[in-house]
């Protein structure tokens, strides 16, 4: 079939909107008319190089819609279903089969390499150049995308459609790092790093949690201000001073747990001068460069019961995960909404820019 996609064509550059061409599903593949995706950072960093994928190439990672075919063997969903698209996983290998498919051992294959794991890709028509794709297992920067069963997330028809895909990976990851990898009990206190999509969605798991003291550290004061509304008990300007000294200026102890989105070495290192006795310090924050390592003192971090643990997708299993954040946000407990604007995908370059400057939070690219 045609459809219209956002193709990237090399490194920082604009999305193109072209149309190609996609296959129909294999067995246990299932194919999605997209109503909205999310625009990730990863994406950007996806299209401009930092992950080494062949060009052209489809991105597109948060998406959202409606079935409308699916391969002989899928039972889970089938078509006029409303779907979340999530990251893609194999399904058999220790992590996956233990329920832990962000950890899946094949996690590059099925989602890093710009093809499907057997290198095949659905999508075509792109001239004589080979179109990549299949990216996090769904490339949903399109009007339609080819995801498998096992990363489509069934949601009810009552939620909005075209708001559900960044749960699919900023919204999941940031929640479920405080809800799931940390579990961060009631009653106690959180420094979140950054008051981005995920950073925000960790501040609405934090108030889930019932956190008592939820603390973001973040430059931007718009959005301070929207970490304030979604929960936040306190919004720290890093240009106000050490972060330790302001941190402990509310917590005399340090925080009890810390989540880092920001990826920088010298923030991280403030954030553990800032951490109570048996404080856990959570990073997701991807560097530019991938063999930055992080420095630490040896003899401090045991004395102080430091636990410092990396976190992909928030440790979630988006069939039980995503479906619980829903029923949260139906209940009026999770508002992830309010960190969303909406652009038409042909205004991708426009998001991109408005995305980059501060302008706004978290964009959805909607197809209408």
């Amino acid at each position: 079939m045609k459809i219209t996609a956002a193709v990237s064509v090399g490194p920082n550059t604009d999305f193109a909107l072209e149309e190609v061409t996609l296959e129909s599903p294999r067995d246990h593949e299932v194919l999605v008319e997209i109503t909205g995706v999310g625009l990730c950072h990863t994406d950007i960093a996806a299209r401009d190089g930092v992950y080494g994928l062949p060009y052209p190439l489809v991105l597109g990672h948060e998406g959202s819609g409606v079935v409308i075919e699916v391969g002989a063997n899928v039972s889970k969903v089938g078509p006029g279903d409303h779907v979340a698209l999530s990251f893609n996983s194999c399904g058999k290998c220790t992590s996956c089969t233990k329920g832990s498919p962000a950890y899946c051992l094949e996690f590059v294959a099925y989602n890093y390499i710009g093809s499907r794991p057997d290198g095949s890709n659905p999508l075509g028509g792109f001239g004589d150049a080979e179109l990549h794709g299949h990216f996090f297992g769904q490339s949903s920067l399109a009007t339609h995308a080819m995801a498998s069963e096992r990363n489509v997330v069934k949601i009810d028809k009552s939620i909005p459609l075209e708001l559900v895909g960044p749960l699919g990976c900023g919204i999941q990851t940031g929640a479920g790092a405080i809800m799931r990898s940390m579990s961060a009990p009631e009653g106690s206190s959180l420094l979140v790093l950054g008051a981005g999509p995920v950073g925000l969605a960790a501040v609405l798991g934090a108030v889930v949690q019932k956190c008592s003291t939820i603390i973001v550290s973040e430059p931007h004061a718009g959005r301070r201000a929207l970490a304030l509304e979604l929960g936040a008990t306190h919004a720290l300007d890093p240009a106000d001073g050490p972060l330790p000294e302001q941190v402990r200026g509310i917590i005399a102890g340090g925080a009890d747990f810390a989540f880092d989105t920001t990826g920088n070495v010298a923030v991280i290192k403030a954030a553990i001068e800032s951490m109570a006795v048996n404080g856990m310090l959570g990073l997701v924050g991807v560097p530019k460069d991938f063999s930055v390592e992080l420095p630490i003192n040896i003899v401090a971090t045991m004395q102080a019961g430091l636990t410092i643990k990396g976190i992909v997708e928030g440790d979630s299993d988006p069939d039980v995960f995503i479906p619980e954040l829903l029923d949260l946000y139906k209940a009026g407990r999770f508002a992830f909404d309010k960190m969303i604007t909406t652009f038409p995908l042909s205004k991708i370059n426009d998001a991109v820019t408005a995305q980059h400057n501060g302008e706004v939070t978290k964009v959805v690219l909607l197809n209408n």
